[in-house]
């Protein structure tokens, strides 16, 4: 067994900068050779014994060739620089739900069949009855007329201000409310009377191109790698002859789990 002065360089060189400063002396660098010596022959040895035809070596050998082969193919060809400000703006506008966040509002409502009743009913809400979120519930439960709201304890979730879905008196009497906590007057909107709570209020925030553009870069590398990589592996399986036989795959047993597995070990996740 020859270690030649350039397999010791290549293999301190490897190492990162921090461990390849731990071996600057003389007395380091025999440290280092004499655990390169023992690695040595310990694979001669195993080498010796023949497992190298043992199914795990053979195994987590052809998983690390499969790693330098897809490195390989795709190091040079996909990288993050690869991806253009053309590319990177088409994805931003396309997904501008993401970067822009309008303001939001929460609010719960008591929904009533007469202003009459809206009036006495506001009254309640804003006195001790309504001052908690659970005393304004109550209030739901006790007097709204409208059963799908009703169901939720009035809950309107939250809104933006162009909500198609609530009315949009309603929409904007809650939005005029100053804070949290706030009970508007009684508002009118389809034949209906609305008393409102403001119970939240989410501020809308704006991610500019220019900051989203390395989280949107790391997105497109990702996903244009992965697509390139389930089409080399089509094409390779394409030129392959790969038949399955299902009454065959159909008897497979499959061993229940026991005591001794371990949840997401490599032998559970690996062919």
């Amino acid at each position: 067994m020859v270690i030649t002065l350039g397999e010791l360089e290549e293999r301190i060189n490897r190492q990162s900068p921090y461990v390849r400063g731990r071996y600057t002396s003389l007395e380091q660098k025999k440290e280092f050779l004499d655990n390169l010596i023992r690695f040595e022959v310990l694979a001669k040895e195993a080498l010796r014994r023949g497992l190298d035809k043992d199914a795990d070596v053979v195994r987590t050998m052809k998983q690390v060739m499969i790693q330098k082969l897809i490195n390989q193919e795709f190091d040079g060809k996909i990288t993050p620089d690869s991806i253009g400000d053309a590319e990177l703006r088409a994805h931003y506008d396309g997904n501008l739900a993401e970067y822009v966040k309008a303001e939001e509002v929460r609010a719960s409502a008591i929904v009533l069949d007469s202003r009459a009743q809206a009036e006495r009913v506001l009254a309640e809400a804003r006195g001790e009855a309504g001052k908690t979120n659970k005393g304004f519930r109550d209030l739901v439960a006790k007097y709204s007329a409208d059963d799908d709201t009703k169901l939720r304890g009035g809950d309107l979730r939250y809104f933006t201000s162009d909500d198609k879905e609530l009315p949009p008196e309603v929409v904007k009497a809650a939005f005029a409310l100053p804070q949290v906590g706030e009970i508007s007057e009684v508002i009118e909107a389809g034949g209906k009377f609305y008393v409102l709570k403001q119970t939240n209020r989410r501020k809308g925030a704006t991610r500019s191109f220019e900051d989203a553009k390395p989280a949107i870069r790391n997105t497109l590398f990702r996903d244009k790698r992965s697509r390139a990589q389930s089409a080399f592996v089509e094409g390779l399986r394409s030129k392959a002859k790969i038949e399955i036989d299902e009454t065959s795959l159909s008897k497979v047993r499959i061993e229940p789990p026991g005591a001794g597995d371990s949840p997401g070990s490599p032998a559970e996740s690996s062919p």
